[in-house]
């Protein structure tokens, strides 16, 4: 296993190189996702790699797509690179926990985000003017404090370089169909409930999350991840604060750090510091083995 920022995997063509994943077309109808160690915040891809991060991102959704699979189909057809097409048996070290094959899949233009706390721009928003995208919420809540019911918040996804919209249900329902977008936000809420339950009996708070679904023919599938560190917001229930901002398991301890620099966030990023690094790498492990109670070692 080793530390991955960028593959080149010459045997299949590369379909898309993101902020973090590498996708190549293995076939028709199945691509190979890459999960790198790159880093980003605010948009923007940091110079340094978070060792191994993309492996914990990739074991995390996979536990959880796993978990919910009674709820939705997802797009994974293998995680065992024993079982990967032989071309790829070269690249053995470079993939080992960090890639899967999956259907390919037609993305939904919708982003289906969840709150169930207000913090981070939902707190912005509704100390502004009283709502969350567009959900009207009781006076005098305070920052970090649990929603009544979550909140379905969905946003536009975004060209590369540019950032994400939020959209109103009607907006939302304009973009995919009524029916479709209901769909969307039923199953969304019913994972995030059930996720927040149990992760709230590992000592974690899932403050929100980030969902996406495609469609392979008529039928809707989870996409991409699935309520990792870079989707979500965890919090540990230990030490919880209302009316504060909360220490996190996910990367808002990084963005904490860039937003004390000066810097515009903007590329070029600024350097970070080595125990930057390894203090994010320590809370994207620990997020895995409290939820999966399960210790992550690279050198196994």
């Amino acid at each position: 296993m080793q530390i991955v920022t960028e593959t080149n995997i010459v045997e299949f063509p590369l379909v898309s190189r993101g902020k973090v994943r590498d996708i190549y077309e293995i076939g028709s109808d199945t691509l190979l996702i890459v999960t790198t160690d790159r880093m980003s915040a605010f948009d923007v891809i940091m110079k340094e790699p978070v060792p191994y991060k993309g492996v914990v991102l990739n074991m995390i959704s996979l536990f959880w797509m796993r978990r919910f699979a009674h709820l939705v189909k997802n797009h994974i057809l293998e995680d065992d690179i024993e079982r990967f097409p032989e071309e790829l048996r070269g690249y053995h070290s470079m993939l080992e926990g960090r890639s899967v094959l999956v259907r390919k899949a037609t993305p939904l233009p919708v982003e289906c985000i969840v709150r169930g706390h207000i913090s981070g721009s939902g707190w912005k928003d509704y100390t502004a003017t009283g709502e969350i995208c567009g959900h009207a919420l009781p006076r005098a809540l305070q920052e970090s404090q649990e929603l009544a019911e979550p909140l379905f918040t969905p946003s536009t996804k975004a060209a590369p370089g540019s950032h994400d919209e939020n959209i109103s249900r009607v907006d939302g329902m304009r973009l995919i169909g009524k029916d479709l977008f209901l769909k969307i936000e039923e199953i969304s809420l019913a994972i995030f409930r059930q996720a927040r339950d149990y992760a709230a009996t590992r000592g974690i708070i899932i403050a929100d999350t980030k969902f996406e679904f495609g469609l392979i023919g008529s039928e809707m599938y989870l996409i991409d991840e699935a309520l990792t560190p870079d989707s979500s917001r965890f919090w540990p229930k230990k030490g919880f604060v209302l009316g504060a901002s909360q220490p996190s398991f996910d990367k808002q301890y990084l963005r904490d750090w860039l937003a004390s620099q000066p810097w515009d966030k903007t590329s070029p990023p600024p350097a970070l510091p080595e125990s930057v690094i390894t203090e994010t790498a320590r809370k994207y492990r620990e997020a895995y083995a409290i939820l999966t109670d399960k210790e992550f070692d690279p050198r196994k």
